[in-house]
């Protein structure tokens, strides 16, 4: 029985599991399409406001509440 490999999570724009931390604090990089996204504290899906951890290289890239992504596009 073999797991699928996950190797992070989606990118926004291509899907492509392959968003890796920037040495930037809570700033993200695909490295399939090399868009740049940041975590933002306020969802852009509902608007609901999150916590966020930014020096966590495991932080949460989704909403709590509506499971939107909380990246933005830089």
């Amino acid at each position: 029985m073999s797991e699928a490999f996950n190797s992070g999570p989606p990118c926004p724009n291509c899907g492509e599991p392959w968003l890796r931390p920037t040495a930037v604090a809570g700033h993200y990089r695909c490295m399939w399409c090399l868009h740049r996204y940041e975590l933002a504290s306020v969802c852009p899906n509902c608007g609901e406001h999150s916590t966020i951890v930014r020096m966590s290289s495991t932080a949460a890239v989704a909403c709590r509440h509506c499971e939107g992504s909380m990246l933005r596009a830089v």
